[in-house]
């Protein structure tokens, strides 16, 4: 479907079956932000935070595990930094996914 611009609209192909590696080290959307982004490049929190518009007590619960990564701040970190959106995004899909299927293993195995 073309644009208002009348160009293809690029999309991302995605398999139905996709999945991901159960091999990598499972890490929090917040840990890869602060560990593989903002501190080699030394940035601080608060640095981020006046770029982008989020408070510093959000980012540090999104740093510490406490809070997800929505659309929202995936549009205001990909502004400031190179990943993109549906980086961010499917990092917490990612997260999420996988959180949630171990606790329901763990219910399964206690029951």
């Amino acid at each position: 479907m073309p644009d208002r611009k009348g160009s293809p609209m690029c999309l991302i192909k995605l398999d139905p079956l996709m999945d991901f590696d159960s091999t990598v080290l499972l890490r929090s959307p917040g840990d890869i932000l602060l560990n593989d982004h903002l501190r080699p490049r030394t940035m601080s929190i608060a640095w981020l935070a006046r770029r982008t518009g989020i408070s510093v007590s959000t980012l540090r619960q999104i740093t510490r595990g406490e809070r997800r990564i929505n659309a929202e701040f995936a549009l205001r970190l990909a502004c400031v930094m190179d990943p993109t959106p549906a980086y961010w995004l499917v990092l917490q899909a990612r997260y999420d996914l996988a959180t949630v299927s171990a606790e329901r293993g763990a219910r399964r195995r206690t029951t």
